[in-house]
């Protein structure tokens, strides 16, 4: 899959007559490579992948994470650098970029680190963004990404289900929230033992809980707290960027309610947020431009009377929480089989949201779902 993956880019490099592509992003590494590590940048680390088009790949990375290297990464040749050693990263990188050639970069994901010592041996010369090519490269999956999007399918059905039962009066949303960590890594790590036999790779989910109860609905991106959940009030549980199975996301979403729907009103609001998403469903498919399905969950959302939403019908998803496309006013990027998308269903009032969500493989006559969880509203009063 990486090997196939970092071929794509350099024949997009020969395409374009880009000479030399510098790639810092775990993310991008991760999709080109197979190497990953957490804490790079986090620790001032850089990690540094030179793909040109037409000679070896190098992977530039600290001394102390070689060993997380696997013994089929795809690169031609890596280079290891210790901290105060030398000049660190900054030793063998001038080796390989030579002057006077095209050089392309992610340009708003580089770090400042490494764009201010590049730029300082190109003289002012300006980078071109390979970050829009790369984005192209990754919209459609591979079947092995695609195996490991339905795996991660499962891993988050897993957490919706535990976060579900955990919910109680007086239960404390960070109990909640550890329920659905725990489910959610020994499903991972079933999978990872029974499909793809992989000891590196780590199981846990580590991603804070998104979660709020009560009045704090509205809190969109809230994590969970200290905070008791009482009977009688709505409970939304989010695990956007939690389903990291083998370094792939997905979105997943629902809104329940403890005990009863004490404020009827409510009731109107829930249901236009499943009915938004059954509309941008209706419009999924094959040769779709992305902002017609955002057109529909919208004018579903205000012909009920709620207001515009406050965000996105939905977006691209893969080794990246956020990929291209995004379902949105404006994007008229035209969606094909083998793109993955979380999609949304949502409504507004004053204090009260509600919020549903899933994740869709394009296929050719359509698209599958690969998250799955009763939307009904007699199944979300637990």
């Amino acid at each position: 899959m990486f090997k196939k993956n970092l071929e794509k880019l350099k024949q997009d490099l020969s395409k374009n007559n880009i000479d030399l592509a510098i790639i810092t992003d775990d993310d991008s590494i991760y999709y080109l490579t197979g190497y990953f590590d957490f804490l790079h940048m986090s620790f001032g680390r850089p990690s540094i992948l030179l793909v040109p088009k037409d000679a070896d790949t190098v992977l530039i990375t600290p001394l102390i994470d070689a060993h997380l290297i696997k013994k089929n990464c795809p690169v031609d040749k890596i280079i290891t650098w210790n901290d105060g050693v030398d000049n660190e990263w900054r030793e063998e990188l001038p080796k390989y970029i030579k002057k006077n050639v095209k050089v392309a970069i992610e340009k708003f994901k580089i770090s400042t680190l490494v764009l201010n010592y590049i730029s300082s041996l190109y003289e002012q010369q300006s980078f071109k963004n390979i970050s829009p090519n790369l984005d192209l490269i990754r919209m459609v999956k591979t079947e092995e990404e695609l195996k490991i999007a339905k795996s991660a399918g499962k891993v988050a059905e897993a957490m919706m289900y535990a976060g579900k039962d955990a919910i109680g009066h007086n239960v404390p949303e960070y109990e909640v929230a550890l329920a659905t960590s725990q489910a959610g890594t020994r499903k991972a790590a079933e999978i990872l033992d029974k499909e793809f036999q992989e000891s590196d790779i780590s199981p846990v989910i580590h991603f804070l809980q998104i979660m709020a109860s009560g009045e704090d609905l509205p809190k969109t991106h809230h994590r969970s707290s200290t905070k008791l959940i009482k009977d009688g009030e709505p409970v939304f549980l989010c695990f956007c960027g939690m389903t990291n199975f083998h370094k792939f996301k997905l979105g997943f979403d629902r809104t329940f309610w403890l005990k009863e729907i004490r404020d009827e009103s409510q009731i109107k609001t829930y249901e236009t947020a499943v009915r938004s998403q059954k509309a941008a469903l209706s419009v999924l498919g094959p040769g779709v431009k992305a902002e017609d399905i955002h057109a529909a969950y919208a004018d579903t959302i205000q012909s009920a009377g709620y207001p515009y939403p406050t965000f996105r019908c939905g977006r691209a998803t893969g080794f990246s929480m956020l990929e291209e496309p995004q379902l949105v006013s404006g994007n008229k990027t035209v969606l094909q089989p083998g793109m993955v998308f979380a999609v949304d269903g949502s409504a507004n009032e004053e204090n009260f949201r509600a919020q549903v969500g899933d994740s869709f493989i394009i296929t050719e006559n359509g698209y599958e779902q690969i998250t799955n969880f009763s939307k009904k509203i007699e199944d979300v009063i637990i």
